[in-house]
């Protein structure tokens, strides 16, 4: 199944290494790596922090389930460093963050995943570099030109 998954990183001396090290691990646990857009340099989302993030989104070609997909990022994330998501519901600095955004045209939300990610239209650095690598793509809960809903 064709995804797009975000990443971001804020910790550590090398920022990009860290980017270019979660894209080897997803490529070899996760699904075939397509497509990587530009690392592109933005401000803490949600939190205040010195530490600014470096992004990226990839495409993958998958063959797990999106829970399964869930389970491996997460799995990933730990393996490089990341003791947790948040701290009471609050975002933190993080050597790594994955996140699923879309997954073929599907819509899930329950208790453990949302897909599209619930933040993907509100997200510069994540929209930006989805559509630098996919700029036809159809967001698949309006049937409408993610660039399209952007520019509104």
């Amino acid at each position: 199944m064709i995804t797009y998954l975000g990443l971001g990183s804020n910790l550590g001396s090398d920022k990009s290494h860290n980017l270019r090290q979660a894209i080897h691990l997803i490529n070899e646990q996760a699904g075939h790596v397509l497509a990587c857009s530009s690392f592109i340099e933005s401000i803490p989302w949600g939190f205040v922090s010195d530490n600014t993030f470096l992004n990226a989104v990839i495409t993958i070609d998958t063959p797990h389930t999106p829970h399964k997909l869930l389970d491996i990022t997460q799995s990933i994330e730990r393996e490089m460093g990341r003791t947790h998501k948040t701290i009471n519901q609050d975002y933190t600095d993080r050597i790594i963050d994955i996140d699923i955004l879309l997954y073929g045209n599907s819509c899930i939300n329950d208790s453990r995943l949302t897909i599209p990610h619930p933040y993907l239209l509100k997200r510069h650095f994540v929209y930006a570099p989805l559509l630098e690598i996919a700029p036809d793509i159809i967001y698949p809960t309006t049937g409408t030109p993610l660039a399209t809903l952007i520019e509104k």
